[in-house]
């Protein structure tokens, strides 16, 4: 008897077919999973290189955004700084002489802006940023060569290298202006041009390499001293300050000090000076974070509040002593509290930046009304007190009050200042605050003799009794005849 199948062929033929389809499309998968990644098929990979492209466009368009947000920061911090200069320190500074010195006074502070500009360019960055040794930078950026539009992430990497060399200049002209307010009435012109030159090569540039540049022995990060100078206590109010009272005692006193009553001409210039300077000093302490982030808005935040402790607390001694504030003695101490604070502005909490106002403004006071006194030198504008002594007090409180909640310098985890457990801290603040002043010192009086021995430094009698208005520049700030 024949079987179904061969009784119906046809009913066999499909049965075959149904069997061995499967098979057929079991082999078709393994040979298509050849050629694409395991675990993957070809339309998921098309994604996942689409994903990937559209993951690095948008780090790129994150990181230019990042540069762009960082760097405009920057170029506003440059331009505030160079706003302390002219029109706040100049302002500030002429309000306080005689109104016979007050074009001569201002064009000290000018004068810094042009002369210092081109020093920088062809010389002095290279000595404070370019690599050298632990004390002075190399010529490597002489006429500054290699300093372009990329950034150098020794310094910021997120800045072109030129933003962060005009930056740094802008500390580089204010600086020695400061010193100007020590020798106010009584310097030539042209002496005071050949002093600031000398200076600028001999104390200020040593000082920044060794606090700010490569490997610079106080470089918080690579030096081997690590000394913690946020925005410039050492490096610019310390130096300045230690200078000017140097070159007040090599000076000498004006004609007629202390017999001779010599208040100064215009407070309202003076304030308007100071409130410019105290809006300047944000981009001075802010912008030192090189960064438009967190850091930046603790270092304002610092400032302001320092700033704000140390004008009420040298406001409250004056009462105390004198039965009523001035408004003099309240922008002084504003000034005495920025100083204080620019070491510290990117380590401190608000409150440690309040308890350095705070004792910043009473010894700041303390020197320039008693101490002074005491001892009987001219610091005509109180350059010394105010800005030597309160850079001194802000380095030192600043290894004290620092932390790493507010700045992991040395790591996270690490302690920073002495109230977070670092004891050896204050101590290298002390070997940096030492180095300044020392540099300071025996720089000024080097330079000072060279050139008083050379084209000599003061003016004559008759001159400064005419005042430098007309004896230097030959116009008056004021013509009440017109």
């Amino acid at each position: 008897m024949r079987s179904g199948f061969t009784r119906y062929p046809l009913l066999a033929l499909c049965l075959g077919l149904v069997l061995t389809l499967p098979l057929i499309a079991g082999h078709a998968a393994q040979a298509q999973a050849a050629t694409v990644p395991a675990g993957t098929s070809a339309p998921d990979s098309a994604r996942i290189a689409a994903l990937e492209q559209q993951v690095a466009a948008q780090s790129t368009a994150i990181a230019n955004a990042q540069t762009s947000g960082d760097n405009a920061w920057m170029l506003v911090s440059a331009a505030l700084v160079l706003m302390m200069s002219g029109p706040g320190l100049a302002l500030f500074y002429g309000g306080l002489v005689r109104k016979k010195n007050v074009l001569g006074t201002m064009m000290q502070t000018f004068a810094m802006m042009a002369v210092i500009t081109v020093l920088w360019a062809l010389l002095t960055y290279s000595l404070a940023f370019a690599s050298g040794n632990a004390f002075i930078g190399g010529l490597h950026n002489l006429f500054l060569r290699g300093v372009g539009l990329q950034p150098d992430p020794n310094y910021a990497a997120t800045i072109p290298l030129q933003t962060f060399m005009v930056y740094q200049l802008m500390f580089a002209i204010i600086t020695p202006a400061l010193i100007t307010g020590a020798f106010a009435e009584r310097m030539k012109f042209s002496a005071m041009l050949v002093f600031m030159v000398l200076w600028s090569i001999i104390v200020y540039s040593p000082m920044a390499h060794m606090v700010w540049g490569i490997h610079g022995l106080l470089n918080a990060t690579s030096g081997r001293i690590p000394s913690l100078d946020f925005a410039g206590g050492t490096v610019v109010h310390v130096t300045s300050g230690v200078s000017a009272l140097v070159t007040a005692l090599y000076l000498g006193k004006r004609i007629g000090y202390p017999r001779e009553p010599m208040p100064p001409h215009s407070v309202v210039l003076s304030f308007i000076g100071a409130c410019l300077l105290w809006v300047g000093w944000f981009g001075f302490n802010a912008g030192s974070a090189l960064a438009a982030g967190t850091l930046a808005t603790s270092a304002f935040v610092a400032t302001h509040f320092g700033a704000a402790a140390a004008a009420l607390s040298w406001s409250a001694a004056e009462w105390i002593r004198n039965g009523k504030p001035s408004a003099l003695g309240a922008i002084s101490g504003a000034v005495a509290g920025l100083v204080a604070i620019t070491p510290a502005s990117g380590f401190v909490t608000p409150m440690g930046a309040l308890c350095i106002g705070l004792i910043a403004g009473i010894i700041c006071f303390y020197m320039v009304v008693k101490v002074k006194t005491i001892f009987g030198y001219d610091d005509s504008l109180d350059a010394f007190g105010v800005h030597g002594v309160g850079g001194t007090i802000g380095a030192i409180l600043t290894g004290l009050f620092a932390t790493s909640g507010i700045n992991p310098i040395f790591g996270n985890g690490k302690p920073t200042g002495l109230f977070e457990g670092n004891s050896v801290q204050l101590i290298h603040q002390l070997i940096g605050v030492a180095i300044a002043w020392g540099l300071s010192a025996v720089g000024t009086l080097i330079i000072l003799f060279i050139v008083d021995k050379t084209i000599g430094l003061r003016v004559t009698a008759e001159q400064e009794r005419t005042g430098l208005d007309l004896s230097q520049h030959g116009e008056e700030g004021y013509e009440w005849s017109h």
